[in-house]
């Protein structure tokens, strides 16, 4: 499976931002874990999902995930990232 992405660092902390996905496979937990793992994966911090805009007046929507999969609500680096 080929995955696109970019990797940005902020303050430290590093970053990869997936463009939204159409496969919503791409946010399991499981395949967000093996990507993160600096090893053998991408290695990451957080995961960066652009998704389209939910609201009007804003230019996009983006969730943020940890390493492990889990989905958290805020990232300050990451928010300069994107």
């Amino acid at each position: 499976m080929r995955i696109d992405f970019t990797k940005m660092h902020g303050v430290g902390n590093d970053f990869v931002v997936f463009d939204a996905p159409a496969d919503e496979s791409l946010l399991a937990p499981g395949l967000l874990r093996r990507l993160g793992e600096r090893r053998t994966g991408i290695g990451f911090d957080q995961a960066l999902v652009l998704e389209r805009p939910r609201r009007a007046g804003t230019a996009v929507f983006y969730r943020i995930f940890n390493r492990d999969g889990d989905e958290v609500e805020q990232c300050g680096n990451g928010a300069r990232c994107v």
